[in-house]
């Protein structure tokens, strides 16, 4: 492989690295101003999956222009991983909708009770 391509691909991976950590400190940032913590987790929760797949194509990338198996390998397999830690974020924002809206409905019964 020429070394300019590897210099490039380095480069590359180097970038995505510092805009991902430029990125996660914006949830330590937003707690500071009040914002709620079950809203900052969740957010940190769904930028990691993002970047865990990120970082699969990248290393998945990697593989296929070095002709490294085993790179292209781990990198689907990171993609996976944050795929399915994408699934468990939805799965988590749909059981929160259905907790609101049972609260709400709740509220309401105990309203016209009273």
């Amino acid at each position: 492989m020429n070394v300019s391509i590897r210099g490039l691909i380095a480069s590359l991976m180097c970038m995505a690295t510092l805009v991902v950590s430029l990125v996660l400190q914006n949830p330590a940032m937003a707690m500071a101003d009040g914002a709620s913590t079950t809203t900052i987790a969740t957010l940190s929760d769904k930028i990691n999956a993002r970047t865990k797949q990120a970082e699969g194509k990248l290393e998945s990338a990697y593989g296929d222009l070095t002709g490294d198996t085993g790179r292209k390998v781990k990198g689907t397999a990171k993609q996976v991983q944050g795929s399915v830690m994408s699934a468990t974020e939805a799965m988590k924002d749909s059981s929160r909708s259905i907790a609101r809206g049972a609260s709400d409905a709740a509220d309401k019964l105990a309203d016209k009770i009273n």
